[in-house]
C-alpha cells in the first residue's frame, strides 16, 4: 500500500503532462536539408550523439520513447514536430509548408494511428507545420508563418473549437516558427524572445525574457518534472531554475545548423 498523501499524489499526477514521446534518427542526407542558418554543414556523427542523448533525456524525463528509423529520402524528417499536433484524445496531421517535406506525414501517419483512433487532417492549399503550434493548457496559438498559411491555421482551428479547446492565430514577424522564440513551461508560466516579449496574446502569462544574445535558448520542451533546455545559455539557465524548475541541458550545435531546436525533435503526448 502507498505512503504517498492524495496532496502528494495529486501533485505528481499534475507533473506528468507527457507518457509517450516519437522521434526519429537522422539519416546521412540531413547534412544537406533545409536551413536559414550560416552556421556551416553539420557534423553527422556528432549530430547522431547529440540525438542519442535527447532520446536518453527523454527517457530520463519518464516518456516511453517511440524511435523511428531514418529516411534518407526526407533529408528534414528528423524533425518530427512539424508532421502533426498531438493532444490526449485527438491527433492532426500537419500539412507541411516545404515541398520537400510534404512527404513526412505519409510515413508519420500509421504511427499515429497505433496511438490515436481520432485524426484529423490538414488539407492543401492549407498548409501547417507544428512547429508554429504551442499549446498553452486547453488554447493553442497558432503561427503564420512561411510554412503555415492562413488557410491551414483556420483548419487547424476549426478542428480544435470543434473539440472544445481555443485557438488563435498569431501573425510571426521575425521568427522561423512560432515555437522558435517561445515556450510554455506550465504554471501559466511561458519562456519568450524576441517579438513575444512584449505582444499583446501573451501579456496574461508570467514571463522569463531570455536576453538577445540567448535568442536560441527560447526554444526548450517541459516535459514532466524537467525543462530542458540547449547548453551554452547560462542566463536563460538560471531564470528559468529560479522560477522553480529542475532543468537538463543538452547540446544541439547540430541541429541548430539545420533552424531545428529542441521542440522540433519530438511529439510529445
Amino acid at each position: 500500500m502507498s505512503n504517498m498523501s492524495s496532496s502528494e499524489r495529486l501533485n505528481k499526477q499534475k507533473n506528468v503532462m507527457f507518457n509517450n514521446t516519437i522521434v526519429k534518427i537522422p539519416g546521412e542526407s540531413y547534412v544537406g536539408g533545409l536551413t536559414t542558418s550560416d552556421l556551416g554543414r553539420p557534423n553527422f556523427e556528432l549530430a547522431l550523439e547529440q540525438h542519442q542523448a535527447y532520446i536518453e533525456a527523454l527517457k530520463k524525463c519518464g516518456t516511453t520513447v517511440r524511435v523511428l528509423p531514418c529516411n534518407i529520402e526526407f533529408p528534414d524528417s528528423t524533425f518530427v514536430e512539424d508532421t502533426a499536433v498531438l493532444t490526449p484524445n485527438f491527433a492532426v496531421i500537419s500539412n507541411p509548408g516545404a515541398l520537400s517535406r510534404n512527404g513526412e506525414i505519409h510515413e508519420m501517419e500509421p504511427v499515429l494511428k497505433s496511438f490515436y483512433k481520432s485524426i484529423y487532417k490538414i488539407k492543401a492549399p492549407g498548409t501547417l507545420d507544428g512547429g508554429d503550434i504551442l499549446q498553452i493548457e486547453d488554447h493553442f496559438y497558432i503561427g503564420i508563418s512561411a510554412r503555415t498559411n492562413h488557410d491551414g491555421a483556420l483548419q487547424l482551428k476549426t478542428i480544435l473549437e470543434l473539440e472544445g479547446y481555443k485557438g488563435t492565430v498569431v501573425e510571426l514577424e521575425k521568427f522561423f516558427h512560432l515555437k522558435t522564440g517561445i515556450a510554455y513551461l506550465g504554471n501559466q508560466t511561458i519562456v519568450v524572445a524576441g517579438e513575444f516579449i512584449d505582444h499583446p496574446e501573451f501579456n496574461q502569462y508570467q514571463k522569463i525574457v531570455v536576453p538577445p544574445e540567448e535568442e536560441y535558448a527560447a526554444n526548450c520542451i517541459r516535459v514532466n518534472d524537467f525543462v530542458i533546455i540547449p547548453a551554452g545559455y547560462p542566463i536563460t539557465k538560471q531564470k528559468i531554475n529560479t522560477a522553480g524548475f529542475h532543468t537538463i541541458e543538452l547540446e544541439m550545435s547540430e541541429f541548430r545548423k539545420q533552424d531545428g531546436g529542441l521542440s522540433c525533435l519530438s511529439l510529445r503526448f
